[in-house]
């Protein structure tokens, strides 16, 4: 058994397709089949089902995923540590950024860093934040600028950045435009536009307006903020949004309740070993945030295996 078969096996689960996982993987489809097919032998059992198109895990295949998954990253942190010796920063940088910071706060950090660390190698994703969050729990991903989620898990280090206020709005012809310090009950009388019910800030929105009581409409759904304000100022709906988004088509909402204040900022697994790589634009996101940077789970950078 070696490292090979247990990616392509991996990889694989996770995608349910033989093909997906070789393009995943960059390989054929057929160098995937005899890695798996490899694996089945050396444990002398079928790890999927495989009936027409459709891939599943049998029942030895449920037991082996997780077991699989922590050598792969257990053999990554081993290299990190080792790696992190020479002091030198260099490499590949795994980073995975939501929509909204890859577009509005990243850009600046970004080109500061390269500049200053032209070695790295950047892999930099553009992904929602609740999938970039369980892309660091399953050890893809070294590190993630995300909304911060309002519920840390107990593996994940996160850390706030930037604290970003949102404000109800709505196009300046809405009926709401007209009031001069509208309730969040008028609200309920309209449909929103909002972002995805599993999101981290569909959550924060739906949590203020239970402490009410309120029910929430939602007309609309889309999780790129950007869209969601040209939605807004072409009359579909109200919505919130990150002050930053916030231009002359829209109006601004006085509304008299405690304001939402999204907590943007960086996650990572806590088990762990950052490489010098991620460690560099860490510290580099902590010099340049105004706040200090803690969101309840203390600065933890695993230093060494």
């Amino acid at each position: 058994m070696d490292t090979h078969t247990l990616q392509a096996f991996v990889t694989v689960a996770e995608t349910g397709s033989f093909s997906q996982a070789a393009n995943t993987l960059c390989l054929t489809q057929s160098a995937v089949s005899k890695r798996v097919s490899l694996l089945e032998e050396q444990l002398d059992t079928r790890l999927f089902d495989r009936i027409g198109r459709t891939v599943g895990l049998t029942e030895a295949g449920q037991a082996l995923l997780p077991r699989a998954r922590q050598v792969l990253l257990d053999l990554e942190d081993a290299r990190r540590v080792i790696g992190n010796l020479s002091g030198e920063v260099q490499g590949r940088l795994t980073l995975a950024a939501s929509h909204h910071i890859s577009l509005h706060r990243l850009p600046p950090i970004l080109k500061r860093y390269h500049q200053r660390f032209p070695g790295v190698s950047l892999e930099l994703r553009f992904d929602e934040s609740e999938r970039a969050f369980e892309g660091i729990l399953r050890g893809e991903l070294e590190l993630a600028l995300i909304t911060l989620s309002p519920q840390p898990h107990a593996a994940i280090c996160q850390e706030t950045v930037w604290q970003d206020p949102l404000r109800y709005v709505v196009s300046r012809d809405h009926p709401l435009a007209r009031r001069n310090r509208p309730e969040l009950s008028e609200l309920t009388h309209y449909a929103a536009i909002l972002p995805g019910s599993s999101t981290f800030t569909r959550q924060l929105v739906e949590q203020q307006f239970e402490e009410f009581g309120l029910p929430l409409d939602v007309g609309m759904t889309t999780n790129y903020m950007d869209t969601i304000r040209m939605m807004v100022s072409i009359g579909l709906g109200w919505s919130l949004l990150p002050e930053t988004l916030i231009d002359d088509s829209l109006e601004v909402l006085d509304i008299g309740s405690a304001p939402i204040v999204r907590q943007l900022g960086y996650i990572y697994h806590r088990n762990r070993t950052l490489s010098n790589a991620a460690r560099q634009l860490v510290e580099m996101l902590r010099d340049q945030s105004p706040a200090p940077a803690s969101s309840g789970s203390g600065r933890c950078i695993k230093m060494d295996a």
